[in-house]
């Protein structure tokens, strides 16, 4: 069985997609911007506030259907800048201290909006 989970605590979709999906107990959260959800555009400029912007969309959809942090099984990150994955690492961390998700990061040429970090993550029960 299929879930969409929306929450408005999160951005709203930039195209045809859904914020998250949830299926056979697992959550696939479509990759996260650093969207203020309250004014639907990008604040910060800092690599660190971005990435702080993009947890807590993962968490207000997280919360929204039923999960936390310790449920996260998967997470892929996106920077623009290979040079900023230190600051992003020291943010990153600060959620997942024990038991941390697989990950992988990938320096990509453009992301959506001028952004600096997208986050895709998956979870589990």
């Amino acid at each position: 069985m299929k879930r969409i989970i929306n929450t408005t605590n999160a951005p709203a979709a930039i195209g045809p997609y859904s914020q998250a999906v949830e299926a056979n107990g697992m959550l696939f959260i479509s990759g996260q911007l650093p969207i203020n959800p309250e004014v639907g555009k990008i604040e910060v400029t800092d690599i660190a506030e971005q990435t702080e912007q993009v947890f807590a969309n993962i968490n207000a959809i997280l919360t929204e259907a039923g999960y936390c942090f310790s449920d996260v099984v998967k997470s892929t990150v996106f920077i623009a800048d290979i040079a900023d994955f230190g600051a992003m690492n020291e943010v990153y961390k600060k959620y997942y201290q024990t038991e941390c998700p697989a990950r992988s990061a990938f320096a990509v040429k453009a992301l959506p909006l001028g952004a600096l970090v997208e986050i895709e993550t998956i979870a589990a029960k």
